[in-house]
């Protein structure tokens, strides 16, 4: 069961590295393509923070000897997305690019620098 759910997490995550990056960096802002690419993003970023919850912290210190550090970034996932759909919603531009800037660098590039650490599921696969 716990293969079943970090292959979950880890095929709805994968795409939002290079989504997130086209939002960011690529795409101009505010259009069709862009709300309906943002959309998915978000909708695979968001289900695939709830899933992380449910895999287990193997590096570093536990809290329940289950919950780890890397866990904060699920909570700050669950936490920006709707917040963040909310600030555009309500026509706060820069409070929604300020979430996802955040969003994407720190839950995404920096959670996933984690997954390369020895230890990890991530690091087995790519360095042995």
């Amino acid at each position: 069961m716990y293969e079943l759910i970090r292959d979950l997490h880890l095929y709805t995550i994968a795409p939002c590295l290079p989504l997130g990056f086209y939002l960011i960096v690529v795409s101009g802002k505010g259009g069709v393509f862009h709300k309906k690419i943002g959309y998915v993003y978000m909708l695979l970023i968001f289900f695939s923070s709830i899933v992380s919850l449910f895999l287990k912290a193997y590096v570093g210190p536990t809290f329940l000897n289950h919950f780890g550090w890397i866990h904060l970034l699920s909570i700050l996932t669950i936490w920006t997305v709707p917040r963040s759909l909310i600030a555009v919603k309500k026509r706060n531009i820069q409070r929604h690019k300020r979430s996802m800037k955040l969003l994407y660098w720190t839950g995404l590039l920096l959670a996933g620098l984690f997954t390369l650490m020895p230890g990890r599921y991530l690091h087995s696969v790519f360095f042995g």
